[in-house]
């Protein structure tokens, strides 16, 4: 009787997925709050469309080069970690085996099993760095091209997503009714990525679109209110 083989399937862009909601989130409320600020003082879309690509471009850049560094501080964290982890295990062996034995026991491991993980560690230091890495600190080494991925990922989101409220003043020359076809455009563009985001994390796809929606429509229209508000100061 033939078998067929189980494939476990595992989310594993975590890291990915949430540069993109970073960079998409921030592009679809910020350049819109920006837009619709400036409905209220100007009338041709044209001169919106400018200033929003602008911001836009801004944006990206800084939201990009705050990913960056976001990235290399974890790698640098680790590397610290590393180290330190190193240090112990040669100059203190004896607390960082107890140290195992104690996480092994909180696995249901029995003393003379989890000694016997600890005698196999010991004759292999880089594996019992490893090890106390992962289980003792929970981190995992970091992507070297994390850093620069991370900075094209977030901004390269932000300026799709920035470019989705600025649409209808590209066709629109009277900014107040451009306004409220970005309005919507904008919400639908929300619904459509929390959908696409649950599908891919494994979440109820129409729970993540509501809650996108919801969390995007909050900060949209506090972003509007505040930009009105100075446009009209």
């Amino acid at each position: 009787m033939p078998l067929t083989p189980h494939v476990e399937k595992h989310f594993t862009a975590t890291e990915t997925v949430r540069d993109i909601v970073i960079g998409m989130s921030d592009g679809l409320t910020v350049p819109f709050a920006l837009a619709a600020g400036l409905s209220g003082a100007i009338t041709a879309s044209g001169l919106i469309v400018t200033a929003g690509i602008a911001e836009v471009a801004a944006g990206s850049i800084a939201m990009g080069l705050g990913g960056y560094l976001a990235a290399r501080g974890d790698a640098e964290h680790y590397a610290s970690e590393r180290r330190r982890e190193g240090w112990e295990i040669k100059e203190i062996p004896e607390t960082e085996a107890k140290e195992v034995v104690q996480l092994l026991e909180g696995y249901g491991l029995s003393p003379s099993e989890a000694n016997s993980v600890v005698t196999g560690l010991r004759a292999k230091p880089e594996a019992w760095i490893d090890f106390m890495m992962r289980f003792e600190l929970g981190l995992e080494a970091p992507d070297p091209k994390r850093a620069l991925v991370s900075a094209a990922t977030i901004a390269g989101a932000y300026v799709v997503g920035g470019l989705v409220p600025l649409l209808p003043y590209m066709f629109i020359a009277e900014s107040r009714i451009a306004l409220y076809w970005s309005a919507v455009v904008t919400l639908i563009a929300l619904f459509l990525f929390g959908f696409l985001k649950g599908k891919a994390t494994g979440m109820p796809a129409l729970r993540s679109a509501g809650q996108t929606v919801l969390i995007g429509g909050i900060a949209a229209t506090a972003a509007f209110v505040i930009a009105r508000a100075f446009s009209h100061a």
